[in-house]
């Protein structure tokens, strides 16, 4: 059944990228970015989502593309940068992604108090919805979002009906898949008719998406960490500019080496179980290095120092999927799962792989610093190897779908040092523009459901592999899904 899908999934991506090339392009190809165009062909994702909001209809879909390619082009997407929108509009802090609702979806806050209807900056406010929907989509890939609709202390002249349309518009044809609600806030009365006319818009299968709440309600959705006061919330959270609002990723505890050497007041199972968990840099010639460890001509002390390694390894399980970045290959590739508190399993794994000619240098950042222990959280990796990065829950916080994690990766020049004051010294130097980042979501795998899988040498030759339920056990050979960005 599931190979029957994917074969139909795919016959509808074919159909629609040649129909759209044959009926659209060549007759409207001055109308297009040609980079989008491109992309279309390339991407499956990007395809599959406009299929998928169309119901799978390639012919409503084929109009819903030459309406979002024709609009990408007018408003200039692709070139849209921060120099791209006026300073004062950034600084007015009306707009802009922070924080997370209870289901782990990015928050998009249009406060409309800071909103005055006026034509002369209405497509100045039209490419800043654009341009924060588009850093957020290249780098989230299809993740939705939930739009916060803050409509406390605003008057009349803050109602733009047009500029409400445009942003609805934004998620139902330029955006397609990336609407998980949108949650009104604060909603004066007699703004009622004109949201009348919002669900319209939306159409009868989307209006189920938009939820009226008070500061009653509104923490059905967004848990008070994430609210701002006036909201009930107790999220201290200040907008200012510069820098852009962005996640607001931290130093986790522990960023180096054994916590017995950095938190006296850990519990003993703590120690115990930390002290087992050192950095490692395993060739990728997994198979060779194995042979060379039980040959008898080496030390026993090394022989011995490899096992222990190994018995550390075999306890947890190796994610599948794999994103191919041009620096590290980062596994897993979207979401750490980490195990239930009843199943015991609460620890996860990052993996990285150097591609590299250069040393690479690295830094794993989350948003609940004080939640994750991570080690190690600052070091380096050498070329064609790869380094174990153990993430734990810390004094007796529970994983979140909320939280998130990145990892920043810049190669090092060859004589460069790579003990802790020569990478504090790198990344106070190196360009932002030599960074290369990936984020990467929280899940909690229930322990009702499984969620490992020991492959056998025969099952290397799946061709199908799917989801993060699916795990391997660190003594098989590595096995890569790409789940490379377009």
């Amino acid at each position: 059944m599931a190979e029957n899908h994917a074969q139909i999934k795919a016959k509808l991506i074919s159909e629609t990228r040649r129909r759209f090339e044959a009926e659209y392009v060549t007759e409207k190809s001055d109308k297009y970015d040609p980079r989008d165009v491109e992309r279309l062909q390339q991407d499956d994702n990007w395809v599959e989502s406009y299929l998928s909001w169309r119901h799978n209809v390639v012919e409503e879909t084929l109009k819903m593309l030459d309406e979002s390619f024709q609009w990408r082009k007018e408003i200039c997407v692709n070139d849209l940068t921060e120099s791209s929108i006026p300073r004062w509009l950034l600084e007015i802090g009306g707009i802009y992604l922070h924080g997370y609702d209870k289901e782990g979806n990015k928050l998009f806050w249009i406060r409309v108090k800071y909103h005055i209807k006026d034509q002369k900056t209405i497509l100045d406010k039209k490419k800043l919805i654009a341009f924060w929907l588009e850093r957020y989509a290249k780098r989230e890939n299809g993740k939705p979002i939930t739009v916060m609709f803050d409509l406390s202390d605003t008057g009349l002249n803050s109602i733009d009906m047009d500029f409400v349309r445009f942003i609805i518009n934004c998620f139902k044809v330029y955006y397609p898949k990336y609407l998980s609600k949108i949650v009104i806030f604060d909603m004066p009365w007699i703004m009622n008719a004109a949201f009348k006319i919002v669900k319209t818009w939306l159409g009868p299968e989307a209006v189920s998406l938009l939820k009226f709440t008070s500061k009653n309600e509104v923490q059905d959705y967004v848990s008070v960490e994430y609210l701002p006061p006036h909201m009930g919330g107790t999220d201290p959270f200040k907008y200012s500019y510069p820098p852009l609002v962005d996640d607001d990723f931290q130093t986790p505890l522990c960023e180096n080496g054994p916590i017995t050497s950095e938190d006296e007041t850990s519990s003993k199972e703590d120690i115990e179980s930390d002290g087992k968990e050192t950095l490692e840099t395993v060739p990728n010639e997994e198979q060779t290095a194995l042979l060379k460890k039980l040959n008898p001509s080496e030390p026993t002390s090394k022989v011995e120092e490899n096992e222990k390694g190994d018995s550390k390894i075999k306890s947890f399980k190796k994610p599948l999927s794999v994103f191919k970045g041009p620096l590290l290959h980062i596994s897993p590739a979207e979401e750490l799962y980490f195990g239930s508190t009843e199943s015991g399993e609460k620890k996860t794994l990052i993996v990285l792989t150097n591609v590299t000619k250069n040393i690479v240098a690295f830094k794993v950042r989350t948003t609940a610093p004080e939640k994750y222990r991570v080690k190690p959280s600052n070091s380096s990796c050498d070329p064609g190897a790869s380094v174990d990065i153990i993430v734990s829950p810390h004094g007796g916080f529970i994983v979140s779908a909320q939280d998130r994690f990145l990892i920043m990766a810049a190669e090092m020049e060859q004589s460069s040092g790579t003990g802790p004051a020569e990478l504090t010294q790198f990344w106070k130097q190196v360009p932002r523009n030599k960074v290369m980042e990936h984020r990467l979501r929280c899940h909690t795998v229930e322990s009702s459901k499984p969620n490992t899988l020991t492959l056998k040498d025969n099952a290397f030759n799946m061709s199908d592999k799917t989801g993060e339920d699916i795990y391997l056990q660190f003594a098989t050979p590595r096995c890569e899904t790409d789940y490379s960005p377009p």
